[in-house]
């Protein structure tokens, strides 16, 4: 069981990491205004260190900043803080090429009007749609098609069958909080998940398998080198994220400095913050994986700086994690 509370960071309550604090804005389903997103960028190279991270999460992270208020203002005002007690819980990934966007904001409509919720943990999680149900939500959300939903619990099709599925969810994340003491997520809680599918019942049929189906790069859908955009990129272009590290974009956008050849050899390759950002990291993992960029190598592949792994992706990876003596190679 966890004997320490969680400490994500958010977009006001800053990590403080070895280069300066560190914001990780919560982007519910990934979806940004082209106005949005330049508030983001702007605010990254006048407050911090002029770089954009994308998460495993679908997520964006800020580094290098001197504290969180005037971050919390600007996303505040841009619409990307909602609210101020509920931000780091906000997390929704959604399937980045399905029209669920308005789904995700009813969805965080709802979690983030009820004050019981606030204090999730920042490692909540919900997926919304096929592609990404096999990210191991807390809970998930897949449609059949036939005006019932698929409600995953812990990452695992249960039998639970809803009409509501904003509702459901809802309800799920109050019952999780409710009997969650220190655990961090639903598969953590001694007999949760059993609980919740007693409160729902079960449909009889067939059971939904979980998966993740990562979109491949292209002019519409580029992947960003090892995750990092810099403050100048894309101006005044509205973006979808996604859990690969990579942006749904308008056709006919500049994607200079962007994957989008699915046999680049840059596609599937994916590493922490490292040294000199991080203070636990044992090695520059960015600078080690651009040397090693060009070893073929049959599935994605993620380099971590400690045994942490922090931001190792979903599904069946390849990692490099410093040891201080060099990498141990995890297959």
């Amino acid at each position: 069981m966890r004997s320490h509370p969680d400490a994500c960071p958010g977009a006001v309550e800053l990590h403080p990491a070895a280069d300066g604090g560190l914001a990780r804005i919560r982007v519910p389903g990934g979806t940004l205004s082209a106005a949005q997103w330049d508030v983001v960028r702007v605010a990254a190279a006048e407050l911090g260190s002029g770089s954009i991270e994308l998460t495993s999460r679908a997520n964006l992270q800020i580094r290098g900043l001197a504290d969180g208020a005037e971050l919390g203002s600007r996303l505040r005002a841009a619409g990307l803080l909602p609210s101020w007690s509920h931000e780091r819980m906000r997390n929704i990934i959604a399937a980045p090429l399905e029209d669920n966007q308005a789904l995700v904001d009813e969805l965080d409509a709802a979690l983030c009007a009820d004050p019981s919720l606030a204090s999730l943990p920042g490692r909540f999680l919900v997926t919304v749609g096929a592609s990404v149900s096999g990210l191991g939500g807390d809970f998930g959300l897949v449609s059949q098609g036939d005006g019932g939903t698929v409600l995953l619990l812990a990452g695992r099709d249960t039998g639970v069958r809803v009409t509501d599925p904003v509702d459901a969810v809802a309800t799920a994340a109050r019952f999780f909080q409710s009997m969650r003491g220190p655990a961090w997520r639903l598969s953590e809680v001694d007999g949760g998940v059993r609980k919740i599918t007693d409160h729902f019942g079960v449909s009889p049929g067939d059971r939904f398998t979980p998966v993740v189906t990562p979109v491949a790069p292209s002019p519409l859908t580029p992947g960003v080198p090892l995750g990092r955009l810099s403050a100048e990129q894309l101006p005044g272009m509205p973006l979808r994220l996604t859990p690969w590290r990579s942006l749904v974009v308008p056709a006919g956008t500049d994607t200079s400095g962007l994957i989008i050849d699915p046999a680049s050899p840059w596609h599937g390759v994916s590493a922490c913050t490292g040294r000199p950002g991080c203070a636990k990291s044992l090695s520059d993992v960015r600078a080690d994986a651009r040397a090693w960029l060009g070893t073929p190598h049959d599935r994605p592949v993620h380099w971590s700086g400690c045994a942490r792994r922090c931001g190792r992706p979903a599904g069946d990876v390849i990692e490099f994690v410093a040891t201080g003596d060099g990498y141990e190679e995890i297959r």
